[in-house]
């Protein structure tokens, strides 16, 4: 079992601490928590050990779970990486992209692995169909929440948003090519609503929507490709997907055709995969113990969530433009 350690216990450090220790692939050593009062309380309500020195808690351990506020990720991330430990480090991986890179580095120097904890990619829904989305032309997608404090010390693109982007990022094969976007500011200081075009080398165009002043919850993605189009709801966990292949020369009485304007004849019809239930945070940590034990590249590497902030920050650039 690796060792792991987590640096962080709010709301969800204390629940990567509980999967920690009930995970088969971990053993849970304990935490830190920069705020001594809370962490003594965290550790005297579930049992957790404190450890009051960050660096005694890195070398303890064979694996950092950095689930810290984003600006403090890459201080923390630094000392877990140049003390040669593997590194899970929670989205968006830092605040700029150039302290991305320098993790990248340290990662590559030391010879340790690092995985960026963009949870959607873990998603049973997402996760039924991803290996049906071949080159998609077109993306829809709305991710939608009630307010909530919590978050709003950043902009609703790096708090929600970015799931999207790096969902898209991960089936889209091309090189972004242009970005256009639009963000309001409605209860916090940064914005709490916003919209995005983001345009691909290939000819792909995603449309993201984001907002955390919803009356309700909703978290959507629609991607339309050659003879597909394919529905992920990402808060049900379930999905739907509709494809059209060349009519039967004697349809059958039951048989969806439908003739486009060139006089050809499709078949429409239905084929969904299953959505098999987990627990998607698990499912992200433990892969990334498969990573580590076997010498493989993490699901979501480091360099992927440097290239989702990338892109997420080049769209609250484009707020700025307007």
């Amino acid at each position: 079992m690796l060792k792991a350690g987590v640096l962080g216990a709010g709301h969800l450090g204390k629940i990567h601490l509980k999967l920690l220790q009930s995970s088969e692939r971990y053993e849970l050593v304990g935490f830190y928590d920069a705020n001594p009062e809370y962490a003594q309380q965290v550790e005297k309500e579930f049992g957790y050990k404190y450890f009051s020195n960050v660096d005694e808690l890195i070398q303890a351990c064979d694996m950092i779970d950095v689930v810290t506020p984003t600006s403090f990720h890459h201080d923390s991330a630094v000392k877990v990486l140049e003390a040669g430990k593997h590194l899970f480090v929670e989205k968006p991986i830092t605040v700029t992209v150039d302290e991305a890179h320098d993790l990248i580095s340290l990662s590559r120097k030391h010879n340790v692995k690092g995985q960026v904890g963009q949870v959607e990619r873990f998603n049973p829904a997402f996760m039924a169909v991803k290996d049906n989305i071949d080159q998609p032309m077109f993306i829809e997608s709305h991710r939608l929440a009630e307010f909530n404090p919590r978050g709003t010390d950043v902009s609703v693109v790096l708090d929600l948003m970015i799931h999207d982007i790096d969902a898209i990022l991960s089936v889209v094969k091309s090189e972004v090519k242009s970005i256009n976007a639009s963000g309001v500011a409605v209860i916090s200081k940064t914005p709490d609503i916003a919209n995005a075009r983001i345009e691909f080398e290939n000819g792909c165009v995603a449309n993201l929507t984001a907002s955390r002043i919803s009356l309700k919850k909703m978290r959507k993605a629609r991607f339309f490709q050659k003879d597909a189009y394919i529905s992920v709801d990402f808060l049900e966990k379930a999905v739907e997907v509709v494809r059209m292949k060349d009519a039967p020369e004697t349809p059958g009485d039951f048989d969806m055709i439908l003739k486009n304007a060139e006089g050809e004849s499709k078949q429409i019809y239905f084929d969904n995969p299953e959505v098999s239930a987990n627990n998607a945070i698990l499912d992200e940590l433990e892969t990334f113990a498969d990573a580590i034990e076997n010498n493989t590249r993490p699901i979501v590497n480091l360099e992927d969530g440097t290239r989702a902030l990338d892109v997420a920050l080049k769209v609250i650039e484009n707020f700025k433009s307007l």
